[in-house]
């Protein structure tokens, strides 16, 4: 795939703007105009559609050269797709002679053109579920502290081996995870709690010796801290971390049943309190791995039972009685 040598045009910061997930009149008036003059050959057309901040802030001479690159490598523009809006971006899925990219302008009210960039367009990804079926790995109501596909409702979206994780803690009725003055490990309701296998798996690796930390304090060298690593007979690799000191009971190798024990939870790693990391991965390799995303079997969400459920944040999950 070619370089866009000038991904980033320019951005300048246009207030007071609220954009709904379908195309405004503003929008699709400023691309047809782009299109048109930039596959007539006018920049200086182009450049005149520009707010007076923006002029400044890209003269015409860079307006021409970004202009060039673009024909040069992609040739002329053959259709535009609206996408959505990403902060204030109308983005168009755009159509080269030579290949697809992505085309996004800001336009203020009065059309003119206040931030335009262009990137090359990745083929979305289906979220690949799991086909191993799985039980939540703890007893009792836990709280999803992270969980979901977005970044407000989790922080693991932007890395590609746990893009589906989940943080859990437990928490008590005023939704505080500890007691007292919460500066003791012992304070957090999940610290010690035991943590079951999901499924029938077969244990990769098991780390157990990283000390857990004093609340509020991490450990950014030994990132995992106290893990266990678990491989299903799909394939699939199912990550716990921050386990409890001491309290890993499996090892390397051995052949585990769903609710099996393996350890307690705890606050080792690069963790500021008592909870568990849980995620799928379709590799044995972190830094090849892409994350899967986790439907447990059975799951009591909030007080309803529901079947083939992926928690998100703020959810109050438990196994379901039978």
């Amino acid at each position: 795939m070619k370089k866009l040598t000038f991904t980033l045009l320019f951005t300048l910061i246009f207030t007071g703007i609220t954009l709904a997930q379908s195309e405004s009149d503003a929008s699709k008036y400023t691309m047809t105009k782009f299109q048109m003059f930039y596959n007539s050959g006018q920049p200086d057309s182009i450049f005149n559609l520009f707010s007076p901040e923006s002029k400044t802030a890209l003269p015409l001479d860079k307006t021409k050269a970004f202009l060039t690159h673009l024909k040069n490598n992609f040739g002329l523009i053959k259709q535009t797709h609206f996408v959505n809006y990403q902060d204030q971006f109308a983005v168009y899925k755009t159509d080269m002679e030579k290949e697809t990219i992505l085309l996004s302008l800001r336009t203020a009210p009065n059309k003119a053109i206040t931030g335009v960039y262009a990137k090359p367009y990745e083929v979305p990804q289906v979220q690949k579920p799991n086909t191993t079926k799985m039980q939540l790995p703890f007893k009792g109501e836990w709280t999803v502290f992270w969980g979901g596909d977005t970044k407000e409702q989790n922080y693991h979206v932007v890395a590609k081996m746990q893009k589906n994780a989940f943080d859990m803690i437990i928490t008590n009725a005023e939704g505080k995870s500890y007691k007292t003055d919460g500066k003791k490990n012992e304070d957090y309701y999940a610290f010690g709690q035991n943590l079951t296998a999901p499924c029938d798996a077969e244990v990769v690796f098991a780390v157990d010796g990283v000390k857990d930390n004093t609340p509020g304090v991490m450990n950014t060298l030994l990132t995992l801290g106290n893990t266990v690593l678990l491989k299903t007979q799909n394939n699939e690799y199912i990550l716990f971390a921050h386990f409890k000191q001491g309290t890993v009971k499996v090892k390397q190798g051995e052949k585990v049943k769903t609710g099996q024990l393996l350890g307690q939870c705890g606050n080792s790693g690069n963790s500021s309190e008592a909870h568990l990391h849980f995620h799928i991965q379709d590799v044995e390799d972190f830094n090849q791995a892409t994350g899967i995303k986790c439907f447990f079997d059975k799951v009591k969400v909030n007080g309803v039972v529901k079947s083939d459920y992926s928690p998100v944040k703020g959810d109050k999950i438990s196994i379901p009685l039978k």
